[in-house]
């Protein structure tokens, strides 16, 4: 018989996975935004500062503080009355009033003792991104995820090191080509660092966007093999899609950093300084003269530029083929329909077990 104990051990092992929206009745004002409520206390009794002013003598901003403090602490308090709940004590959840209590009380400091109209919609914004940020991070396993992952963490670099061996012949067939071409130097040697880390993350986002349309047919097949329980409802998919990105992208990063690291150390070996003469390229803001076994090596800024570009292709590459190469994909999702079969099987036994706990004569209506 279904009990409240092993219904609880059911959401933590989906918990644990990054999927707690196989929960059901999962809320984000119960599941949400309590658990991060010592962060959004901690940013809302700090935002108290809003109330101060660099042209104001000490005693001033300090009377200003306690003052910001008490409407803070009064605001929730008064809330809390409303609600039924003791004065002094922390929200038991997060509706509509307290997210708005939280968004705009701490804007209305700057408005009212500055008058300053911008910093009131600076912060309520900050505030609401912060609300999103912990929507998404909480609500879709962002932390339990990447938590799995790091435990994880020896596994998932032994099969992408070995994909990065597989990989490596079929990369370097064209990213050899590309690091030799003089065009290649002179455009990756002559760009900003920023629009550098911009490309990192176009390419990311692009490899993400590709995963994110591309996983949903592949979460449909696997639940069709696995039968086992109830459709998934369709943010139950988007949260194993995310799911699987996260974990996707720690084998994307670790292919892509061996691939910079590869042509780093085979640069500073077969790019000398006499090859940049000849082919008009700077070293960049820093470069470095290193000897090895009687051989002058140079590590510069361009060669490290140019590692870095090579080694964002080959991560765009390599996102997409482990989804569309046979190869890859075999590898790939052998090991995530394994554990995906295992966790539809126990989110069929929880939604069954759940059932007969709330039934009339199951333990839990006694």
């Amino acid at each position: 018989m279904g009990t409240s104990a092993e219904l609880e051990r059911y959401e933590q092992r989906f918990r644990r996975a990054g999927l707690p929206l196989f929960i059901e009745d999962f809320s984000p004002t119960h599941d949400i935004f309590t658990r991060a409520t010592p962060l959004l206390v901690l940013v809302f009794l700090s935002e108290m500062i809003g109330a101060t002013s660099l042209d104001w003598r000490w005693w001033q901003n300090l009377l200003a503080s306690v003052a910001a403090l008490i409407v803070l602490i009064g605001a929730f308090g008064a809330l809390n009355k409303l609600r039924g709940r003791p004065f002094w004590s922390l929200p038991t959840r997060f509706g509509i009033p307290e997210l708005a209590v939280f968004v705009l009380v701490p804007a209305l400091f700057p408005l009212v003792t500055q008058g300053q109209v911008r910093q009131f919609f600076g912060i309520a914004f900050g505030n609401l991104l912060l609300l999103g940020a912990v929507y998404v991070v909480v609500g879709y396993g962002l932390i339990a995820t990447t938590y799995w992952g790091l435990r994880r963490l020896a596994g998932e670099l032994a099969n992408s090191v070995a994909s990065l061996v597989r990989a490596l012949p079929l990369l370097l067939v064209f990213s050899l080509v590309l690091f030799v071409n003089t065009e290649m130097w002179q455009v990756f040697a002559g760009m900003p660092v920023a629009f550098i880390v911009f490309s990192v993350i176009a390419f990311t986002v692009l490899s993400t966007l590709f995963l994110l349309i591309r996983l949903p047919r592949e979460v449909d097949a696997i639940e069709r093999d696995a039968g086992s329980g109830p459709p998934l409802r369709r943010i139950q998919r988007l949260n194993i899609s995310i799911s699987l990105v996260i974990r996707q992208w720690m084998q994307v990063l670790v292919v892509s950093a061996g691939v910079g690291l590869f042509f780093v150390a085979f640069g500073m070996l077969a790019i000398s300084a006499h090859i940049y003469d000849q082919w008009g390229v700077e070293p960049g803001s820093w470069s470095y003269d290193i000897t090895l076994l009687n051989h002058e090596l140079l590590i510069s800024a361009s060669l490290v530029k140019v590692a870095v570009g090579i080694a964002n292709f080959t991560g765009l590459y390599y996102s997409i083929a482990l989804l569309t190469d046979s190869t890859y994909r075999t590898e790939f999702l052998d090991n995530v329909s394994a554990e995906l079969r295992d966790l539809f099987t126990a989110r069929a036994a929880y939604l069954e077990l759940r059932q007969v706990s709330q039934s009339p004569s199951g333990p839990m209506a006694k």
